[in-house]
């Protein structure tokens, strides 16, 4: 496998962090860190450009916050120029180490996505008749550095690069903990080894891809399992024999083990695709797709907020009427054309809200 050394120039270029700074403003334009960081635009690139090179940088802190849908999770939000840098460090490496990633990994990449996996779950669900369908317990808080970093550097061999890679991971901040041993652990294993990314980084988005790489490997070429996908740590396994899905769940568990992971004993079933599958959100049927019920729960709640919001002169008709189309795009993916009128004759964004 081809590594790839000398990349640091590009990532501490001043056009490059330009670049970054545009792309990690999107939708936070108008937010007061944003507008403070582009009102002195050159001198705080300026400023990242010579700390990067000295290699004197240092991420700031996180700030952190729950939220509890779909289900409970720490997130972490980084200082806005630490999320220029994620954006200028990912502007190079992750062109090098996409192509390395299996076509069915839909997750955090240009050209793949929600939708182009749902297709693809949809495909497989309708053609097979059992599935095995896995969830990975406490994905983020779980990721090993010790293990991410090996899995970089079979790729990367740019030792100033992997200066900036290591600081970004060490500087990670605590995770929900997690207490897994796993075979030649002693007692204390789990307190020692560093583990946990934050989940609103791009920069960690982008890692727990490379860090399940392997794994989408070993199922491809091991197992030769052609009936597979993975969104994050979401994946499935589609086959005529029930007895091999079996057999398959024994060797991924091993496998995980060695990534320090275990999947879901809840989440994780085996089971027949006529009776339906839940993925992403939605529904899948053997003859349509529906939105999940509480898929659906929660978005009939935003689309109550956004009406209440746009009644009072919080945000314009139009901001409305993008977010209305973005979630209608959305949910058209299903078989909901009978729901999407019932809901849009529910609300009323007749007057000018601003």
């Amino acid at each position: 496998m081809k590594r790839y050394g000398d990349l640091y120039s590009q990532v501490a270029n001043f056009t490059n962090l330009l670049d970054a700074a545009r792309k990690a403003q999107r939708g936070k334009r108008y937010r007061e860190n944003v507008l403070s960081f582009n009102y002195n635009l050159e001198k705080e690139l300026i400023q990242l450009q010579t700390q990067l090179v000295a290699k004197t940088y240092c991420p700031g802190s996180y700030r952190t916050f729950e939220i509890m849908e779909p289900k409970r999770r720490l997130i972490s939000a980084a200082p806005y120029r630490d999320r220029v840098v994620h954006h200028a460090l990912c502007n190079v490496i992750v062109p090098l180490m996409e192509p390395t990633f299996v076509a069915d990994s839909y997750a955090n990449r240009v050209g793949f996505g929600t939708h182009r996996a749902l297709r693809r779950f949809t495909t497989f669900a309708r053609s097979s008749p059992y599935v095995l369908q896995c969830d990975i317990r406490k994905y983020f808080p779980s990721i090993d550095h010790a293990i991410l970093k090996t899995a970089i550097r079979r790729k990367l061999k740019c030792p100033d690069t992997l200066w900036l890679i290591d600081t970004l991971i060490d500087n990670s901040n605590p995770q929900e903990p997690v207490f897994d041993h796993f075979p030649g652990d002693d007692l204390l294993a789990p307190l020692q080894r560093r583990r946990g990314l934050p989940i609103g980084n791009l920069t960690s988005q982008f890692f727990a891809n490379v860090y399940l790489n392997g794994f989408d490997h070993f199922v491809k070429e091991q197992l030769k399992i052609s009936k597979y996908l993975r969104y994050v740590d979401d994946f499935a396994f589609f086959s005529d024999d029930y007895t091999h899905l079996i057999e398959t769940r024994k060797a991924i568990e091993g496998f995980l083990a060695s990534l320090r992971l275990t999947i879901h004993p809840i989440k994780s079933q085996l089971f027949e695709t006529q009776h339906g599958a839940s993925f992403l959100g939605f529904r899948i049927l053997p003859t349509h797709i529906r939105v999940r019920t509480e898929n659906l729960r929660r978005a009939k709640t935003r689309l109550r907020r956004l009406q209440v919001d746009y009644a009072n002169h919080k945000i314009s008709r139009q901001v409305a009427i993008q977010s209305l189309q973005s979630w209608q795009a959305h949910i058209a993916h299903g078989d909901t054309w009978k729901l999407r009128q019932q809901i849009f004759a529910s609300l009323n964004f007749a007057s000018d809200g601003g």
